[in-house]
């Protein structure tokens, strides 16, 4: 219970802490939101959402097979003592 608590208080110290030091007006923060929302609603944001997820499993992938390939190239050079 005391966790929740901690976390509900928090949660709500961090929104006033944002709108406070938010570099932004009120109406246009609120616009800004609106235009995120109608975006969301629209796939646009999902999709984009997706594709940068897509970017990054790719180069994931990638930095994983060099990664492989370089440590199985060291692992057989030191088993053949060609350190």
């Amino acid at each position: 219970m005391k966790f929740l608590l901690g976390l509900l208080t928090g949660l709500g110290l961090g929104v006033l802490i944002g709108l406070l030091f938010a570099p932004q007006s009120g109406a246009a923060t609120r616009s800004l939101l609106s235009e995120q929302s109608v975006r969301l609603r629209s796939g646009e944001l999902s999709d984009d959402i997706r594709s940068r997820a897509r970017e990054a499993l790719e180069q994931g992938r990638e930095v994983y097979s060099r990664t492989k390939g370089e440590l199985t190239e060291r692992y057989t050079n030191a088993r053949s003592g060609n350190l």
